[in-house]
């Protein structure tokens, strides 16, 4: 299993985790729901306690992924297979993707 915490303009928002069968759970952490000024990070996640769950990467994380020669690139040059979505988000989303949303790896 991999874990990573998304961050939400710097501020700890939720847990996005891969399981060993290759598919993926997020859950807002507790703090972010309770607060009441946080916003969603996706409309199609919206606040909740409930565990979101998918057999693939979520879209709002799978929009952040390099495309083309930059993936290529990030893949050859940190040995990823292109089709690890996870591995990729893990290694290109730390500093400076659009948008608000960041992903720290949870080792």
């Amino acid at each position: 299993m991999r874990t990573a915490t998304i961050l939400y303009k710097t501020e700890p928002a939720g847990i996005l985790s891969q399981l060993n069968n290759g598919s993926f759970h997020f859950q807002y952490l507790e703090t972010w729901i309770e607060d009441k000024k946080k916003p969603a990070i996706s409309l199609t996640m919206p606040k909740s306690k409930k565990e979101f769950k998918s057999p693939h990467l979520f879209p709002v994380f799978f929009h952040l992924l390099p495309e083309g020669a930059n993936k290529q690139a990030v893949c050859k040059f940190k040995k990823i297979d292109p089709s690890d979505h996870f591995g990729i988000l893990l290694h290109t989303a730390q500093f400076d993707t659009i948008g608000a949303i960041t992903i720290e790896q949870i080792d």
